[in-house]
């Protein structure tokens, strides 16, 4: 992949220019009744996002601020899925996951297929307003969000595509072609790109990639307790671990020996991800580069923090420091002034 100068003629600039519904959203006058929704639905949106996803919520005030509303909805269209996914765990929740889950996808394309006339009413409602908005201005892939969708029905006791053990980093790259890539691949049309989008989409679909493993490496005690594994067996085995061992662990609260090698090794993994994903950064838009670098930067500093606490990732959730969240954007923001300056 090459590098793009700031300079460079943004080849969707057009998609990022704000839309009329959206003059609502950061305090303007809304044109009409329909327009108030839609920017209350972008509100919600905003909301659920600063409230659970601290990390993007900061990188996010890097963008310019009419892309933010759409980050903000894909955000939370993402994390109100995963919302449903966790209900699923208790028993008698997994059927009434799995329909929840039927519904909103034929709500979805429903909303897609024709502008819907009636009042949001929930908060599902303004989500999928808001999302469906986004995925028509924005031009993004329906095809993301339904592959995303089949990827969250595999984390649903009973259903029919349900797994809770993945044999090989193949077949934990498959339920991560959905659950992160398509990520990353919602984001692309948003964010521009300085090529082709298709230049840009493995690398983009790469650092999908890169923020879910370490998900799953934060997350190893909380997968457990929810009876899951998202790390590849026959990568654990060549360390002598097991699920048994991973087990063990999180009811001792002590990390083996043979499990610390095995997290180095998969965080060695990560980091090849998060490589293999940072130089698509320069395919983007110049003034979004900022804010995704800073996402980058902030994840993958996780893996930093659970090797700086030995591994003990079965005692406490490794979390980048606030000073360093903040320090992190602020470097960031710095080097972005005299690019605002050069677009203004």
């Amino acid at each position: 992949m090459t590098n793009a100068e700031f300079g460079h003629h943004d080849r969707n600039a057009g998609l990022g220019q704000a839309h009329p519904h959206l003059r609502a959203v950061d305090g303007g006058p809304a044109a009409s009744e329909d327009e108030a929704r839609l920017a209350r639905a972008y509100r919600d949106c905003r909301r659920i996002a600063a409230a659970h996803g601290r990390t993007y919520f900061l990188a996010t005030r890097l963008l310019e601020a009419e892309r933010r509303p759409a980050v903000h909805a894909l955000y939370a269209f993402a994390r109100m899925v995963d919302d449903i996914v966790d209900a699923a765990d208790a028993p008698t929740r997994a059927a009434e996951s799995a329909r929840s889950l039927d519904r909103i996808e034929y709500e979805l394309r429903g909303r897609l297929a024709q502008a819907p006339v009636d009042t949001p009413a929930t908060d599902e409602d303004r989500i999928l307003l808001a999302v469906s908005d986004t995925i028509r201005r924005y031009g993004i892939a329906p095809e993301h969000f339904w592959v995303f969708l089949d990827s969250m029905r595999m984390d649903i006791p009973g259903g029919p595509q349900y797994r809770d053990r993945y044999p090989s980093m193949d077949a934990l790259r498959e339920y991560m072609r959905g659950s992160a890539a398509a990520i990353g691949l919602q984001l692309l049309p948003v964010l521009g790109t300085v090529v082709p989008r298709a230049e840009a989409e493995p690398a983009a679909a790469a650092l999908g990639e890169a923020f879910q493993l370490t998900n799953f490496l934060r997350d190893i005690a909380e997968d457990l307790d929810r009876g899951r594994v998202y790390l590849p067996a026959d990568e654990l085995a060549a360390f002598d671990v097991d699920a048994g061992l991973l087990l063990h662990c999180r009811e001792t609260g002590r990390t083996d020996q043979r499990v610390r090698r095995a997290l180095a090794h998969l965080i060695a993994v990560n980091r090849g991800v998060y490589r293999r994903a940072t130089p698509g950064i320069d395919l983007l838009s110049a003034r979004v580069r900022p804010g995704i670098r800073t996402a980058a930067t902030l994840y993958s500093g996780i893996l930093d923090e659970i090797e700086r606490t030995d591994y003990a990732v079965f005692t406490r959730r490794a979390v980048v420091p606030r000073h360093r969240r903040i320090r992190v954007a602020a470097k960031e923001f710095a080097a972005s002034r005299p690019l605002r300056r050069t677009y203004r």
